[in-house]
Formats: structure tokens, C-alpha cells, sequence
């Protein structure tokens, strides 16, 4: 089993930045919903104050903060890493990084044939949602 496999991951100045928010409001999480108002920008939110559903899909730590998405959206990036990076701009309405004059934009490369076969026997033989 190959633990270097990450299914999202971040870069380093959006894991500064991560940091930066963690300081400012305490633990914080991200979703990706996908959902119309919120397009392809990973949503960040204060701990607790989204509520993650039994099926959406627990991705892994940013920074120490979860990333969840959505089954729907899990069911099209599954075979897909995702990159959270930060960008100038303006955050989601909701999203922790509104108003900071730098905004999460996710980023996506193709799993290898090979990091496919792992994940999927990595998320059977542990029985994750993942």
C-alpha cells in the first residue's frame, strides 16, 4: 500500500494561507460541492459550521483542516487528484477566504494507471468511502 498517494493535496502558499485562516477563525474545513453558486472553488468554512452529510466523501487534511466533497462531484474526480491552490481574487460568498483579496482555486491531475490500481485497493481492502 502506498500512503504518498494523496487524493488532494495542497500547495505550499495555499497551505500558508490555510494557515493564515486557522489563526484567524480557529479549526476550519473545505468542501467541494460543485454546485452552481459556488463552481470549481473548494468552499472554506469555520469547523463545524457545515454540515457534512453521510455521503459525502472525506478526501484527506489540508493543513490539518478535512476536505470533504460531495458523492455526486466524488463520482467524477475519482480518478483525479486534487491540488488546492490560492490565487488573487475574490473568495466564495460563504467562504472563509472572501474578502481577503486572495481566493482557493483547485487544480486537477489524472491518477497513473498505477496510482488507480492502489487507491482502489487501498479504499477496498480498508473499506473507506474514499
Amino acid at each position: 500500500m502506498d500512503n504518498a498517494i494523496a487524493r488532494v493535496t495542497a500547495t505550499e502558499s495555499a497551505l500558508e494561507f490555510i494557515d493564515q485562516l486557522h489563526q484567524q477563525h480557529g479549526p476550519i474545513m473545505f468542501f467541494q460541492s460543485g454546485g452552481c453558486c459556488d463552481g470549481s472553488a473548494p468552499m472554506c468554512y469555520p469547523a463545524g459550521e457545515f454540515d457534512v452529510s453521510e455521503t459525502d466523501v472525506y478526501l484527506g487534511n489540508l493543513g490539518g483542516a478535512p476536505f470533504y466533497i460531495g458523492l455526486e462531484q466524488y463520482g467524477y474526480w475519482e480518478h483525479t487528484q486534487l491540488i488546492v491552490d490560492v490565487v488573487a481574487g475574490i473568495g466564495g460568498m460563504f467562504s472563509l477566504d472572501n474578502g481577503t483579496g486572495k481566493r482557493f482555486l483547485l487544480r486537477s491531475r489524472l491518477f497513473t494507471d498505477e496510482e488507480c490500481t492502489a487507491l482502489g485497493q487501498i479504499d477496498h481492502n480498508k473499506g473507506d468511502r474514499t
